[in-house]
């Protein structure tokens, strides 16, 4: 008896797939668009489970095939979803046609640490992003830039006095720098025990992408629904600590009356304005601590692995390319000496060299190599003139793009002078960090803090490159990280 339910419920289960593929197919094949035929249910987020490659890499291999059509459509579950190959097309949808797409795809109603403007939407998203923007301003970062180089300083200080820190996983303990830049930068926390801190321990696992981050975010990019049936909630086990800890840090901030040009501040600020409204839709927000908290949990998501991923990618680069790292060697050293072994701000965007070099890391390892949007009202993408319907899920690549020999010549060499004045690229196919209103909000300050990074690491160090095995990437939901490569440092001999 139970043999026979068995069959019976994998007969149905069989029967159900194929409908929803079959589903899939007819639904963008009756609207004159092609359809990718390999796993018509669940599409390259089916692949990306059964086997070892980055979800980026699958849409990849799309990006070759379908690259003169428009769009091509995808299996994912039962929403209709594309991925865009056309760069115009790709514009369209992440900036000149904002109010149909400004949607993230991402849809997660009862979890209190998502309630952030990563995921938020319409106006909404808008009001809440209006309150943040003042974190990022020029002169914020300006006065914010002396916390990201004390914490790189305690970095180098912690790596000196833990040497098996510069014997290998260094991703790791880039990780873990990331996480105590963000600590220090965005919330305040003193750098002296910013390593070893609870905080940064917690945020860490919150941060961190696993199995259990990667089933989720897949989850919730092909079924909300299913999430919400199933009672997922997207991390969970940090929401008592962050909202206990953002209280913690704003209530202290607003007793101190200090200034630190930080994200306490911020929040200090907004709980003392008090209901945050929107004039002309009437929509009104209270800045409680919950809803502070997922904002904070935000910077972590956006400012801790991708900055730790953009950090290792342009080490290994580096070490690969020894000509250009003794180039950037020496343009550090030369600061450093002019300026009394002092990096500030207005010295730091003086590394117009290093700049470049992240620039180009930036272009062939961006942080993460592709954006989502869904569709909220009806639209019509320009090139093939493909209508999109409400509710369309739509994919598009940025590890693609910035390889695309038609957009970058001989994208595979690593040549830093593509972002010399004269050779600059368009902002429509550079978008390491999205593009449009949904542009990452914290883009400038993640750059500022990968890029203390690397200065503090390359004026005190020297890297070296350790393989085991052939380089690629790490399979990964969303991230473009290498994989089969490591970093080990030794000591560089300068100038007190």
């Amino acid at each position: 008896m139970l043999i026979e339910i068995s069959l019976i419920v994998l007969a149905s289960s069989l029967l159900i797939f194929h409908l929803i593929g079959r589903y899939n197919e007819s639904y963008w094949k009756k609207r004159g668009v092609k359809f990718h035929g390999k796993n018509k249910v669940l599409g390259v987020f089916g692949a990306f489970f059964s086997g070892k490659s980055a979800v980026f890499e699958l849409f990849g291999d799309l990006y070759k095939k379908y690259k003169n059509e428009p769009v091509v459509g995808i299996g994912n579950l039962f929403t209709p979803s594309v991925f865009v190959t056309n760069p115009k097309n790709i514009q369209h949808v992440l900036q000149l046609d904002f109010n149909s797409f400004n949607h993230r795809g991402f849809e997660s109603e009862k979890d209190t640490l998502s309630d952030s403007i990563l995921f938020m939407t319409g106006n909404r998203w808008k009001l809440m992003r209006q309150n943040m923007t003042p974190l990022f301003t020029t002169n914020k970062l300006k006065n914010m830039y002396y916390i990201m180089d004390r914490c790189a300083q305690d970095f180098v200080v912690y790596l000196d006095n833990n040497p098996k820190a510069r014997e290998g996983k260094f991703y790791d303990t880039l990780n873990m720098f990331c996480n105590a830049a963000v600590c220090g930068a965005i919330f305040g926390i003193g750098q002296e025990s910013t390593f070893d801190s609870p905080f940064m321990k917690m945020s860490q696992g919150l941060s961190t992408s696993n199995w259990k981050t990667s089933l989720q975010f897949a989850l919730l990019s092909i079924s909300p629904k299913l999430i919400k049936l199933l009672g997922i909630r997207f991390g969970a086990e940090y929401e008592k600590f962050f909202v206990d800890a953002i209280t913690q840090v704003t209530k202290k901030r607003e007793e101190d009356k200090v200034q630190r040009h930080d994200f306490a501040d911020l929040a200090a600020n907004l709980r003392k304005k008090g209901t945050i409204r929107d004039e002309n839709t009437g929509l009104e927000i209270e800045p409680s601590f919950t809803l502070l908290s997922a904002q904070a949990s935000f910077f972590f998501l956006a400012g801790v692995e991708p900055n730790a991923n953009a950090l290792f990618n342009t080490l290994v680069v580096l070490c690969q390319h020894p000509e250009i790292l003794q180039k950037v060697h020496q343009e550090i050293d030369e600061h450093f000496e002019k300026n009394n072994n002092n990096i500030g701000y207005d010295v730091i965007t003086q590394l117009t060299y290093l700049d470049k070099v992240l620039s180009e890391s930036l272009r062939m390892f961006p942080p993460v190599g592709y954006v989502t949007r869904k569709c909220i009202e009806d639209s019509v993408l320009p090139v093939g003139e493909v209508k999109i319907e409400k509710g369309t899920k739509l994919y598009t690549p940025i590890y693609q793009l910035h390889h695309d020999p038609d957009l970058y010549p001989e994208p595979e060499v690593f040549d830093p002078e593509r972002f010399s004045k004269d050779r600059k690229p368009n902002d429509d196919i550079y978008i390491p960090f999205g593009m449009g209103n949904r542009l990452c909000i914290g883009a400038r300050y993640s750059r500022l803090q990968i890029m203390a990074g690397l200065v503090h690491v390359l004026r005190n160090y020297e890297i070296h490159l350790e393989q085991t095995g052939k380089i690629g990437f790490k399979p990964d939901i969303l991230n473009v990280r290498l994989d089969n490569v490591d970093i080990k440092l030794s000591r560089r001999n300068i100038k007190a």
